[in-house]
């Protein structure tokens, strides 16, 4: 017997973008054998990430993960790309990030032990067969242009071809710098999409004192100059701090028309907020109510202050003056962000107002990072500004339908409300 481990699309060097799924199979095994499948991949700063799972053959001697259950491991049930969802760090609270999308995917490789121990397989032990596949954040012919506007700072990616394209906005939180794996791939399904930094890059400044709204007003428009970006306004997909400042320019920008809220906040929290002659000050933080887990991770669950306190009203975002459309995406086990109240609020208050432009789609299990799929899910991890490593919260299993189901949600929602694209989910 031979065995096999194969992999689809049937594609040699095996390439794929990483929100794609790929097909697992295993044959050539003897029939109801357990057989443990691992998966593995070292990223940019040399740190290995791991996963495996226990199945069992089936009469024929294969092992379709599409099919087949998995018993122990990281994961159990039937669950095709569970290998890639539980990818773990080997050194505790590091976060699977990509930061070079361009010049090189995540190598992925699956290995295949046909026999099983106790603790699992061992270093001395070498697989019945093995297999790499190349993971891309970006598709061939997309560009990244650097943009150093008067005062902006980021990365423009363009889909191949002239376009005219729909553009966005795509913003993180208060980890800082410039990301651009979400950016990337979103180009790579046919939008023009800014990756935007706000702070702690290049000669932004350190820290973030203050959000200057007329900032990201000259970024929008950046891209509505742009001249292979089409329409007359553009969209923002942000996360964390991040969605906060976006539902602030879906409320003050007229340039936004489609806005995706992931984990965010319904008030100007922490730092206040400035646009013109308008000034909203923040709800303080509440620093004295942080916790501590057991394993001695940091809970921010506890930090924010209370959005329905009299006191507090004059922060609250005035979400019903946004002409565009939005969409909140919330994760209701988060452990940052007390992001299913606030989204409610949101929600509720636009009805109160008589405005039909926002939805909300809820995620039981979901956490905090709610990221493209093929993401990790990542429960905790450290933060460049905070000295312990934060709780995100979550589990893995729906974690990982969330991400699958919202990425379909958010891009057929930009499609809907920025103009259609060639690959937008049916």
């Amino acid at each position: 017997r031979r065995v096999e481990l194969s992999l689809e699309p049937p594609v040699t060097p095996k390439i794929s973008l990483v929100d794609e799924p790929l097909k697992i199979q295993v044959s050539g095994l003897p029939p109801s054998q357990l057989v443990n499948l691992q998966a593995s991949l070292t990223d940019e700063k040399g740190l290995l990430f791991c996963s495996q799972a226990l199945y069992w053959s089936d009469e024929a001697g294969e092992v379709d993960l599409e099919r087949a259950a998995a018993t122990g491991g990281d994961y159990v049930g039937v669950q095709p790309m569970g290998l890639f969802q539980c990818l773990k760090p080997e050194k505790l609270f590091h976060r699977l990030m990509k930061r070079d999308v361009m010049q090189s995917p995540f190598r992925v490789r699956l290995d295949l032990f046909d026999s099983y121990h106790p603790m699992f397989s061992s270093p001395r032990d070498q697989p019945a067969a093995s297999q790499t596949v190349e993971r891309w954040y970006v598709a061939p012919g997309v560009q990244r242009v650097q943009i150093r506007g008067s005062r902006v700072r980021g990365a423009l990616f363009l889909p191949p071809g002239e376009g005219p394209f729909p553009g966005l906005i795509d913003m993180f939180g208060l980890v800082g710098g410039l990301t651009e794996f979400r950016a990337s791939l979103l180009a790579s399904r046919g939008f023009a999409a800014l990756a935007l930094a706000y702070f702690a890059y290049e000669d932004l400044p350190s820290f973030l004192d203050e959000v200057d709204l007329e900032y990201f007003e000259e970024a929008a428009n950046i891209l509505l100059e742009h001249p292979k970006v089409g329409g007359a306004g553009v969209g923002v997909v942000a996360i964390c701090k991040g969605a906060e400042i976006a539902l602030a320019m879906a409320t003050f920008l007229p340039q936004i028309t489609a806005t995706v809220c992931i984990n965010g906040t319904n008030a100007i929290h922490g730092t206040a907020l400035r646009y013109r002659d308008l000034h909203i000050s923040p709800i303080p933080y509440k620093f004295e109510c942080v916790r501590f887990t057991p394993l001695g991770l940091l809970s921010f669950f506890s930090v924010m202050g209370d959005t329905r306190a009299e006191a507090n009203q004059g922060s609250i975002i005035p979400v019903e003056k946004a002409q565009g459309q939005l969409l909140l995406v919330v994760g209701e086990s988060d452990q940052n962000y007390n992001s299913k109240a606030y989204a409610e609020e949101v929600m509720e208050r636009m009805r109160r107002h008589g405005r039909k432009n926002s939805t909300l789609l809820s995620y039981p299990g979901a956490g905090h990072l709610i990221e493209p799929p093929g993401s990790p899910f990542c429960p905790c991890s450290r933060n460049p500004f905070v000295v312990l490593p934060l709780m995100w919260g979550g589990e893995a299993q729906p974690h990982a339908a969330a991400q699958e189901h919202s990425w379909r949600e958010i891009q057929k929602f930009l499609c809907q409300h920025l103009g259609h694209v060639g690959s937008c989910p049916a």
